[in-house]
């Protein structure tokens, strides 16, 4: 190692260059994993913080969070009578586009009852919806602050309280309504269109999305899901199936995806990594050729290959690795890197380099002793 060490003393600019140019590959291939379990993240943020077992839903549908769901608001009522449920909350979900000013900006608007299951559960400023019409709690990624007033489907909302990391799957914030507003929002019609519906005979608005079950401790979910599906017009989702639902649907095509994309970067990571070794090695011939002929063994010039081969990948990882945290909170998605996403890439790249170092070993070993000799 002292060997190695003192060799890249000798050149320490071009190898701190070269790592650096190794950081940037490397910091892209772990914003690939970062993105990857984000999606995950994402995908399972809303759901979690719901934290209910049970989500009731139109028959024949897997909403509210994968498609389209509508049933009568009186189901809330009818969930919480249901042996094992602790309580329920009725719960409207739609993406839709409100006013900020100076610019739009694309939610998805959740109207939950307050008190009730299906409100946000780690508000980081202000506070929750109180009794007052017209306010809202919105995630920090949408960029407002408490005070802040926006205009949503025709109605001034003034914003009471933020969360933190609360997005849609598609990643847009999620900001949170009254129940009723969030129902006029969605449900209400135009005049004309009220007309014609209210002649037709189906201008009820007493529609909601889903409701959201909390259950008594010890309840089985799957016993509470199987009590409410034998009403024929609902079905019952439990927390895991939900979670495995969204996970495998829901962000399935994004994420395969990004691993592709990750495989093929690293896989070119590997052939930049195998020639910079190389050249790093041929470089040295003289001075190799020159321990050969004072008769230093072959594993002092394995380790001298190895070894710089090593530093080169973590002082790069290291580097791409800062550079990532230094700036994942200015991507427009979230980045997850915990620390199993962050030792499974070290092992990568010590497998990459590891596995680079042996066309340039062999090519060592053949170097002629008496190449320290020429001129």
């Amino acid at each position: 190692m002292k060997l190695a060490l003192r060799d890249i003393r000798h050149g320490l600019g071009r190898f701190l260059v070269t790592c650096v140019g190794v950081g940037l590959l490397l910091a892209v291939a772990l914003a690939m994993v970062g993105i990857y379990q984000g999606l995950v993240v994402e995908a399972l943020a809303l759901t979690r913080s719901l934290r209910a077992e049970l989500r009731v839903v139109e028959a024949g549908t897997r909403g509210p969070f994968a498609e389209a769901s509508r049933i009568p608001g009186d189901v809330r009522a009818m969930v919480a009578r249901v042996p094992g449920v602790a309580g329920a909350g009725a719960i409207t979900l739609r993406t839709a586009e409100m006013a900020a000013p100076g610019r739009i900006i694309r939610v998805q608007a959740l109207g939950d009852e307050p008190g009730r299951p299906g409100g946000p559960s780690n508000i980081v400023a202000g506070r929750g919806l109180g009794g007052a019409r017209f306010e809202m709690v919105a995630d920090q990624r949408a960029g407002l602050a408490v005070g802040a007033t926006v205009l949503l489907g025709g109605d001034r909302c003034r914003v009471v309280g933020l969360t933190r990391g609360l997005v849609a799957s598609g990643g847009d914030p999620l900001v949170f309504l009254h129940l009723r507003d969030s129902r006029d929002l969605q449900f209400t019609l135009s005049p004309p269109a009220a007309r014609r519906a209210a002649a037709a005979g189906a201008g009820n608005t007493d529609t909601v999305n889903a409701v959201i079950a909390r259950l008594h401790p010890g309840a089985d979910p799957n016993a509470v899901a199987e009590t409410v599906r034998r009403w024929k017009h609902l079905s019952a989702l439990t927390d895991a199936e939900q979670s495995e639902l969204l996970t495998r649907s829901v962000v399935n095509r994004a994420r395969v995806q990004l691993g592709m994309f990750t495989v093929v970067l690293l896989f070119v990571t590997a052939v930049i990594i195998a020639l910079i070794i190389y050249t790093m090695t041929m470089d040295k011939l003289r001075e190799i050729a020159t321990l050969k002929l004072i008769g230093a063994p072959d594993s002092t010039i394995i380790g001298l290959v190895l070894q710089q081969a090593l530093l080169l990948g973590f002082v790069g990882f290291g580097a791409g690795l800062a550079l990532i945290f230094a700036v994942r909170d200015r991507f427009p998605r979230s980045v997850a890197l915990g620390p199993e996403e962050i030792g499974v890439m070290a092992a990568v790249v010590a497998a990459i380099c590891i596995r680079d170092s042996t066309a340039s070993i062999r090519a060592a070993l053949r170097i002629d002793p008496q190449a320290a000799l020429g001129g």
